[in-house]
């Protein structure tokens, strides 16, 4: 988590449908587009979800009506061994393989199996038990926000504090948890509020239906992007359809690259690539008649023109009244 770049998240989340075979292909996406990592979800449903507990509305849109939202999850579990072979296939493709823990046994279980960074899902914010856990682990934390206001989050932190963890291994990421984000909804500049309040590192977790507010998170700052994909959005399950496909997936990452680029250092000066326009577009003093050397030099006799290799004109006041010392033809560059 300590580098210069935006720490790009390609959020696989359940998209896998169980499938080991489509969660490869998932992370085969994520490589391609420069990715910096691909994070799915880990949870035993039944310690996760109550048996009636009812599905959200989007969800509802996305999947079968007749199926409780146990039923539901309970199909996108990830075993161990399912975890082991993930990971391992990561390594193998170079990109940083995350988990979403939803329960204290999965927490154990990232932690066992060495994952560096623990993902807190938005969900879990108000959970004690389960932010003390993470909290105790030392790890980098990076915490989504969605639906919570400023004293849930600063509550959160503080248990995460409390626990062992520094702040300077915390990333708050502002976030709405409706799927799609109406753009209306999004009020991105929350996330500036989060840093300026808490003093933390900053990103955003988007579930709008494109790329913009992502790219413009990292105008305002933000250093963690988080974004779901998937392979086809006409698959079945939950998320699908508020994902990024491959190539949405690739314009995100590729925008967000060039966006960094471009914040540069904040400092204000001629780049190397623009230095060889300036004698071209820039003007300097000539003479806009023929002038005998001895002539003085009035508004009159001189002017301003490109190029500009000759006198600045910001020396105007210092060459008027000046004598010429030879011979200038008209649009010949005067000299002092």
């Amino acid at each position: 988590m300590k580098r210069d770049k935006v720490f790009i998240i390609a959020e696989a989340g359940v998209n896998h449908n169980g499938n080991i075979e489509i969660a490869k292909k998932l992370i085969d996406v994520a490589v391609g587009v420069g990715a910096n990592a691909v994070k799915f979800q880990t949870f035993k449903a039944e310690k996760v979800i109550s048996k009636f507990a009812q599905k959200a509305e989007y969800q509802y849109k996305t999947t079968d009506k007749n199926e409780t939202q146990l039923e539901m999850v309970k199909r996108l579990e990830l075993d161990v061994d399912a975890h082991k072979e993930l990971i391992h296939y990561c390594k193998e493709n170079g990109i940083i393989f995350l988990s979403t823990p939803f329960d204290l046994e999965s927490i154990e279980l990232l932690n066992e199996l060495g994952a560096e960074i623990i993902k807190i899902p938005s969900g879990e914010i108000t959970n004690l038990p389960y932010l003390r856990k993470v909290g105790s682990l030392k790890k980098d934390i990076i915490i989504s926000a969605g639906m919570a206001d400023l004293e849930e989050i600063g509550k959160a932190l503080d248990i995460l504090l409390e626990s062992g963890t520094s702040k300077d291994n915390i990333t708050v990421l502002h976030c709405n948890s409706e799927y799609p984000t109406p753009f209306e909804d999004v009020n991105l500049t929350a996330m500036l509020t989060i840093r300026d309040t808490f003093r933390v590192k900053i990103g955003y977790s988007d579930h709008t239906p494109g790329i913009e507010v992502p790219i413009a998170a990292v105008a305002l700052g933000a250093t963690v992007i988080e974004k779901h994909f998937t392979l086809n959005k006409d698959m079945d399950g939950p998320d699908h359809k508020a994902s990024l496909g491959p190539d949405e997936l690739k314009s995100m990452v590729t925008a967000i690259r060039n966006i960094e680029k471009s914040l540069g250092d904040g400092i204000k000066r001629p780049s190397p690539s623009e230095l060889k326009n300036r004698p071209l577009v820039r003007k300097s003093i000539i003479a806009s008649m023929d002038i005998k050397e001895g002539d003085m030099l009035t508004e009159n006799n001189i002017t301003v023109k490109r190029p500009g290799i000759g006198i600045n004109p910001m020396e105007w006041d210092n060459v008027i009244g000046r004598k010429a010392i030879h011979d200038f033809k008209e649009d010949e560059l005067i000299e002092i």
